[in-house]
């Protein structure tokens, strides 16, 4: 029976490279996968999912608006897909979350999502609410706060290397913008402190 998964941590965690890692099992065994990924996030190049350790695969890219159950319907139509991958999963909207669901109940097909839970703001992003409320299987993929603590908060550093507090849900970055915390340290760089 297909399910609908959802892998999420913070930044700097190896989901990307787990998705790349799952779909190369499937290939190598012949088994054909459809890959998706945000085109609001190119840092590996458009169209493209790549992890930081250098490994990389061609993606189809998908923007707010996309309809994805009849995008992954027209694929079917050409052939067998053994397994949907999604990268990115954090900047789906809340309807295509739902057509990740249909078309694992639908057309029979698993769906992967592999994406960002919280926000710098330590928000949740809509499309990993959407995930949390509707996955059948979640994951935590862990990743380290410098204190050895497991992270599970992000802060976002302006130019300067100051945490920033304010500003917009979304800013594409990477390491030199982007810092995975333990809560306490989170609430200690965003200046909560009792």
């Amino acid at each position: 029976m297909a399910k609908l998964h959802f892998h999420y941590s913070t930044m700097n965690a190896g989901k990307s490279t787990l998705l790349l890692q799952a779909a190369h099992n499937y290939n190598e065994r012949g088994m054909d996968t459809y890959l998706l990924t945000a085109a609001l996030d190119n840092r590996a190049g458009d169209g493209r999912i790549g992890s930081r350790i250098g490994l990389g695969r061609p993606a189809e890219t998908f923007v707010q608006g996309d309809d994805l159950f009849e995008r992954i319907k027209a694929r079917l139509e050409q052939g067998p897909v053994a397994c949907i991958f999604v990268d990115e999963a954090q900047f789906l909207s809340r309807d295509q979350v739902w057509q990740l669901a249909r078309a694992v109940d639908d057309l029979n097909v698993p769906v992967m999502a592999y994406g960002l839970r919280v926000d710098f703001r330590g928000e949740l992003f809509p499309g990993s609410a959407t995930l949390l409320a509707l996955a059948d299987e979640m994951r935590e993929v862990r990743t380290i706060c410098h204190c050895g603590k497991k992270a599970t908060m992000v802060t976002r550093q302006g130019p300067d290397g100051k945490v920033v507090k304010d500003g917009a849900q979304v800013q594409i970055g990477g390491n030199e913008t982007y810092v995975s915390l333990c809560r306490r340290h989170w609430r200690q760089a965003v200046g909560d402190v009792v």
